[in-house]
């Protein structure tokens, strides 16, 4: 920004209540975007038929205009205070017009491409003591007529410039105004008593706006109202609470006060990640109600899955694995307790009302493991989960005393841990990957049937996939036992058994077609048919 010493104007009485002329319904004062401009300059283009003006109003403020037909120059290009490149002087003003806008005959180019073709004038020149110019990077200049008091007792950046100048400095020019409409509403609203009353039906866009031209006006009072108003008003969506927060961010390195807005982001109270983690899922993991359970769930997996892909939270992951897996553990012995229950002889002759309680505690418990094994997979923690689960020998030998009905929650926990090794979501150990098919591949073919037409979520071609992969990581001799067993089932229960057909070509074919023989070294060729059938 640049100013230049232009001469001096008349100074009359000072009415501020009568300033600016140019309003708004709501005060401020208004400056017209560059299309208006060019709709302006269309209407008072001299080929157009034009009525003369009337006069403004004694009671109304209003902005004047100096009626064509009352000019004497011929249709030609008028004479008026346009302010070009070459053509810059405040001093040639009349006093007794406060807004004048004229075209050239020309053809209309855009206005970004014209240099200085556009000038308002805001204001009353008969009782300002001083003109401020701001030249837009629009294609227009706008001239402020106003008061040294009003500008001195507002902006330090004004009190500085004028202190610098001599003290009968008539005019100031700003140059490569970036935002020239919101420098003439913030100067305007150094006449505005309640300025907070002013901001109210802004939008956060534009207030944005005015408190960044009020940052380099250094006009302290707009800034702290522009804060309170960010304080108070709602950030609509992430793009906007950004620009807020950038915008206060930069505020705060220069040294203001910012503190009542970031509060809304940050928080000086020292609150644990863990203890506010653990809170929140204990809350939504005991939660009765279904539906809030179900969508509360689905909302702190997406969450939790968009703090994974920060680097910044690599070092707080993991104590909010510790909190997952005690909840993990919290969760499973709860389990194991209804299984015991309800497998007691007795609880079978029980009524439906004794039972159902139980009952849903089962699934409810269940559903809760399979959310935590999905928050553990997604960070790629849950290869502890896996031992855990295949640890529960007691709970899978409790499995087959429980009507289906109850118990079948169980099995889709250990379908997902057979997807998620399947895919190398998770890579347990030998002895873990072993023990899990060892305890609960059986009681998952026991469920097969009702989970293929009693569970929603299940995927049968998935799953398979997942149980045969896992088959294949084991030793040969491993692989051959289990895929014996399994054959043996699926001859009798045909589609109530999981198909593995797949692993079970793959292991033949390891065994007989191209046996691995360490006395031989490698294989005669490839097992590329093992490959690409693991692939698919």
């Amino acid at each position: 920004m640049a100013e230049i010493r232009l001469t001096k104007v008349e100074q009359g009485q000072t009415k501020i209540r009568n300033v600016p002329i140019a309003v708004t319904p709501e005060g401020f004062w208004c400056c017209p975007s560059p299309v208006v401009f060019q709709k302006t300059i269309k209407a008072q283009n001299p080929l157009n038929k034009t009525k003369p003006s009337s006069p403004p109003p004694k009671t109304t403020v209003q902005k004047k205009r100096t009626p064509l037909n009352e000019r004497k120059a011929p249709p030609t290009p008028l004479r008026s205070s346009v302010v070009s490149d070459d053509q810059r002087n405040c001093g040639s003003d009349t006093p007794g017009v406060s807004a004048s806008i004229v075209s050239e005959r020309t053809p209309r180019p855009k206005i970004e491409s014209l240099p200085r073709k556009v000038a308002i004038e805001f204001g009353e020149p008969g009782t300002s003591d001083m003109k401020v110019v701001l030249l837009g990077k629009q294609g227009f200049c706008v001239k402020l007529s106003v008061h040294k008091n009003v500008l001195v007792e507002n902006s330090s950046f004004f009190a500085d410039k004028l202190s610098e100048e001599e003290s009968n400095l008539s005019c100031l020019e700003i140059d490569d105004c970036e935002d020239v409409e919101i420098y003439v509403e913030t100067v305007g609203l150094m006449y505005c008593k309640e300025m907070k009353q002013r901001l109210i039906k802004q939008s956060v866009s534009r207030v944005l706006r005015i408190l960044k031209v009020a940052e380099l006006l250094s006009f302290n009072t707009c800034i702290q109202s522009c804060l309170e108003y960010l304080e108070a008003v709602p950030w609509i969506g992430d793009e906007e609470e950004e620009k807020v927060v950038s915008s206060v961010i930069r505020l705060q390195n220069e040294g203001i006060g910012v503190t009542p807005v970031l509060k809304r982001v940050s928080s000086n109270v020292a609150n644990p990640p863990k203890d506010t983690i653990s809170h929140i899922m204990e809350l939504v993991l005991k939660s009765n109600e279904e539906k809030g359970r179900r969508e509360m769930k689905s909302v702190v997996l997406k969450l939790l899955r968009e703090n994974n892909s920060l680097p910044s939270y690599t070092d707080s992951s993991d104590i909010c694995n510790d909190t997952i897996y005690s909840s993990c553990r919290s969760c499973l012995n709860s389990l194991l307790s209804l299984f015991k229950q309800a497998a007691e002889p007795e609880f079978s002759d029980k009524p439906l009302d004794n039972k159902e309680p139980v009952v849903k505690q089962i699934a409810l418990e269940a559903d809760n493991l399979s959310w935590l094994l999905e928050i553990l997979a997604d960070r790629q923690a849950a290869d502890e989960f896996a031992l855990m689960w295949s640890s529960q020998q007691e709970l899978a030998a409790l499995h087959s005393k429980l009507p289906i009905v109850s118990r079948y929650h169980v099995s889709c926990i250990t379908s997902r841990l057979f997807v998620g090794i399947g895919r190398g979501e998770l890579l347990p150990s030998k002895d873990t990957r072993h023990l899990l098919l060892q305890t609960w591949l059986q009681p998952l073919i026991n469920d097969y049937s009702w989970l293929q037409h009693g569970c929603r979520s299940f995927d049968r071609k998935v799953v398979e996939e997942g149980i045969g992969r896992t088959i294949l990581t084991l030793p040969l001799e491993n692989q051959r036992s289990i895929l014996l067993a399994w054959l043996g089932t699926f001859l009798k229960a045909g589609d109530n058994c999981p198909n593995l057909q797949r692993a079970f070509e793959v292991w033949w074919r390891r065994t007989f077609i191209r046996p691995y023989t360490e006395t031989q070294g490698s294989p005669q060729q490839p097992d590329s048919s093992m490959t690409s059938r693991q692939e698919t």
